[in-house]
């Protein structure tokens, strides 16, 4: 037995199958197609508990980031996807940096609603001229007494369509990281708008959108941590965005492989199961052994972190191992399938779209790649 295979976490995780393969598995194909996953659900896995995993119990929360990621994993085994971890738990982007802030007000108004699966947050960085840079954030707020005057915008945003509130990245202050603080939006302000709904590749549940801020007045209460922290807090948040997505990925990968593996075993071709096949053997080996080498890396990774070890490099290393191992077994998997797995709506073809993003969000495989290269002292 390990810190991931305890009796409650194996509890929690048959509890998050039942669910997902209740509640979610047959609706996913509709949520593709509207592009949004419907709110009630958000209220229905708070009722189980699953929203505050991961989250302080003074915020209301419970758990840690191994119970968060038994979640994520326990969705994914039992035929969720990637996208619907994204549209379900965009709070885990959204809620952290209020929530190490420590506001009562902001706690109340925010947290605890989110966590209740009554309100929608989202985060709201990304800009069309400022992605991974988060320094060079145009969206200006000026103080002006008691309240911010915001403007400018953001696009790809994770939820933004559906969020009750963004918390997002503005300039307060001057030019460069110092002069980047987060304010807490409220999407019913005047001046705040949803330019549009984007399409995308992959994650069709997860709505994402474009915003436009003009002369937005929101309170100064709603500052998030003290002015020009902003860069900061952000950063402070990737390395749990980061290793999230490296156990998404790796989770991914591991249920590309059982549906390769029950496919290959029981498809027939020229009179004989796909399984008998040397070649075939022999692809599905090395998916095995990429999805070994990336769940091994990435749990040990996750323990580390959990235990207060914390290690930029490592983590960016581990997010790299599962995206690469992803990208691999969903295309292997995809092929191995043939014309069923080039069709939309089987399951290996979503995971093979959904893949792609996981090389993007959080930081793309290049900068964990210059992270990694700093780190040997390059």
């Amino acid at each position: 037995m390990n810190v991931w295979d305890t009796s409650e976490r194996k509890l929690l995780a048959r509890t998050v199958a039942d669910f997902t393969e209740r509640e979610l598995v047959p609706n996913l194909p509709e949520w593709e197609a509207q592009g949004l996953v419907p709110r009630e659900v958000h209220k229905k896995a708070a009722e189980l508990g699953l929203l505050e995993i991961g989250f302080p119990a003074s915020a209301g929360g419970s758990g840690d980031i191994i119970d968060t990621l038994t979640v994520a994993e326990a969705i994914l085994g039992a035929g969720g996807s990637t996208g619907l971890c994204a549209a379900l738990f965009t709070h885990g982007i959204a809620l952290p940096h209020i929530v190490r802030a420590g506001d009562p007000s902001q706690m109340e108004r925010y947290v605890r609603p989110t966590l209740a699966g009554e309100k929608i947050g989202s985060l709201a960085i990304t800009e069309p001229d400022a992605g991974s840079d988060v320094a060079s954030i145009a969206t200006t707020a000026r103080l002006e007494g008691d309240h911010y005057l915001v403007n400018g915008s953001k696009t790809y945003i994770t939820s933004g369509f559906r969020a009750d509130f963004v918390v997002a990245a503005v300039r307060t202050g001057g030019p460069g990281s110092r002069g980047v603080s987060l304010l807490i939006i409220d999407k019913d302000t005047p001046g705040f708008t949803v330019t549009r709904k984007l399409d995308k590749m992959g994650w069709l549940c997860s709505d994402t959108a474009e915003l436009s801020f003009v002369d937005v007045t929101v309170p100064a209460g709603n500052l998030v941590g003290e002015e020009g922290t902003g860069f900061r807090q952000i950063m402070e948040n990737f390395e749990t965005e980061r290793l999230t997505m490296a156990a998404q990925a790796a989770a991914s990968a591991r249920r590309c492989l059982a549906l390769t593996m029950e496919w290959v075993s029981t498809r027939e071709s020229f009179g004989s199961k796909l399984s008998s096949h040397q070649v075939v053997r022999h692809k599905v080996a090395e998916m095995a052994r990429q999805v070994a080498v990336a769940t091994t890396f990435v749990h040990q990774v996750v323990e580390d972190y959990a235990a207060g070890a914390s290690d930029r490099a490592r983590i960016a290393m581990a997010k790299n191992t599962a995206v690469y191992a992803l990208d691999f077994v969903s295309q292997e998997a995809v092929q191995l399938h043939g014309g069923a797995g080039f069709m939309r709506g089987t399951e290996v073809e979503r995971h093979y779209r959904d893949a792609r993003v996981m090389g993007i969000g959080g930081g793309t495989n290049e900068i964990m790649n210059e992270i990694i290269a700093r780190m040997l002292g390059l």
